[in-house]
């Protein structure tokens, strides 16, 4: 049987597991039962040693690497990660799931990037390993899940507020009686069981609520368990000191999660430029003023708009293709600079999509028309896609100045060395791209 912890790793099991684990000092320590149990995964591909987890701390990176390559791949493997779906290893990677949540509350905020990426890699984790489950097996542990989950004995509707705001579960999909959804068989007999007088009550249950609309609904409310258990570690860790190994992983995940996320990343290149004359190359990130930094990692609701439709947009796109707008007196279109638009396509649009998807929350989730609005921002019209045909429609915006920012952004306007005596932040990134290039 598998264990409720495989799927829920904040289930009463999963927290004993972790009570009997013992010394964190043993993290780095090479484990012979991991090594094995990986190597003799089913379909698990083995095509070099740096695959194989051997210690639980190896296991901690490589659920991270699995979330980012999972996400950003285009020629992701999952016979490279198939040992994550493989629930002999249910408590070692229960270990592994409370030791990172530890390490993100501690180093990352609430929002941030890598603290979503790790939440929703576990929504994604938990509905791929039900799916690997017989329909018996997955609907008992579902049902027993469910039932642990339940606050006074019942599943507010009002709980699944993030989903249904994310348009992928409708509040016209779920049964809902006195604010309580009814989802496990029983439930719907108990209230709707009497009511069905020409067809089978049974069959009628699984029609309407249906083995997806549960597993989806759990695997949110796991993300949402973890979210919550991350900000109660947040909390805590103000008032109790860390354990030193905790500590220590926290600090390696600082540089290794946005290390392996620039891997996919095309639009990032530490390429030449001389102060004063810059040329057009590939962005550096390194050189991005701090409010250029700030909006790339994730801007909460409340700036979300402006910081990526109008402080970005502008930025991303003079930085990389006209940046030294200022000093010209030419008036430029993108295509002048991009003619077949390949830059713009697969370089600036693909950076500004990304930072609107790190907002809180991702700002086309709930505001979708503002890619049309990055798109008129370019100088392509109110359209959803950019195309030569509709330039001109609309102009091509120059970036904010400083004083603009911090005037209509103040949150993300946090001046340092770089910025002395600067009016606009694509002279900041241009000071910033000379002193590094000449550093090299």
């Amino acid at each position: 049987m598998v264990e409720v912890s495989y799927i829920n790793p904040l289930s009463n099991e999963g927290r004993e597991i972790i009570r009997r684990y013992g010394d964190l000092n043993q993290l780095e320590k090479e484990n012979e039962y991991l090594i094995e149990e990986v190597i003799h995964t089913t379909n698990q591909k083995i095509s070099n040693d740096d695959l194989i987890p051997k210690s639980y701390k190896d296991l901690a990176f490589k659920r991270i690497q699995w979330a980012i390559e999972k996400k950003n791949n285009k020629n992701y493997s999952q016979n490279e990660f198939e040992y994550l779906l493989n629930d002999a290893l249910c408590k070692q990677d229960t270990v592994v799931y409370h030791v990172l949540c530890q390490a993100i509350a501690i180093q990352f905020n609430i929002g941030s990037r890598e603290t979503r990426l790790f939440i929703e890699s576990q929504g994604v984790l938990v509905q791929e390993r039900l799916s690997k489950l017989t329909p018996l097996v997955r609907n008992e542990i579902i049902d027993e899940i469910l039932e642990e989950i339940k606050t006074d004995g019942a599943i507010k509707w009002n709980s699944l507020k993030d989903i249904i705001a994310s348009k992928k579960l409708k509040l016209s999909e779920l049964l809902i009686s006195d604010g309580d959804i009814i989802l496990q068989q029983n439930e719907f007999m108990d209230e709707y069981g009497s009511k069905f007088t020409d067809r089978s009550p049974e069959r009628m249950y699984n029609i309407l609520v249906g083995d997806s609309v549960k597993e989806l609904i759990l695997s949110r409310l796991i993300m949402q368990k973890t979210e919550e258990y991350i900000k109660k570690i947040k909390e805590m860790s103000a008032r109790v000191e860390m354990h030193p190994s905790i500590v220590e992983l926290a600090e390696e995940l600082k540089d290794f999660i946005p290390s392996e996320i620039s891997k996919y990343n095309q639009y990032y290149e530490g390429s030449g430029g001389v102060y004063g004359s810059v040329q057009a190359g590939k962005l550096n990130p390194e050189a991005f003023p701090p409010c250029i930094e700030n909006t790339v990692n994730g801007v909460t609701s409340g700036g979300r708009n402006d910081a990526i439709v109008l402080l970005l947009t502008s930025f991303a796109s003079y930085a990389r293709l006209y940046p030294r707008i200022f000093a010209s007196d030419e008036t430029m279109k993108v295509s002048d600079l991009d003619p077949d638009l390949n830059i713009t396509r697969n370089e600036i649009l693909p950076l500004i999509f990304d930072a609107a998807d790190n907002c809180t929350p991702p700002l086309f989730e709930d505001q979708p028309q503002e890619k049309v609005n990055i798109i008129s921002k370019l100088g392509f019209g109110m359209h959803s896609d950019i195309d030569i045909n509709h330039e001109g429609e609309t102009t091509w915006y120059t970036p904010m100045s400083c004083e603009k920012i911090k005037i209509h952004l103040p949150q993300l306007c946090k001046p340092d060395g770089s910025c002395k005596g600067i009016n606009n932040p694509l002279s900041c990134y241009g000071r910033k791209k000379f002193q590094l290039d000449k550093k090299k």
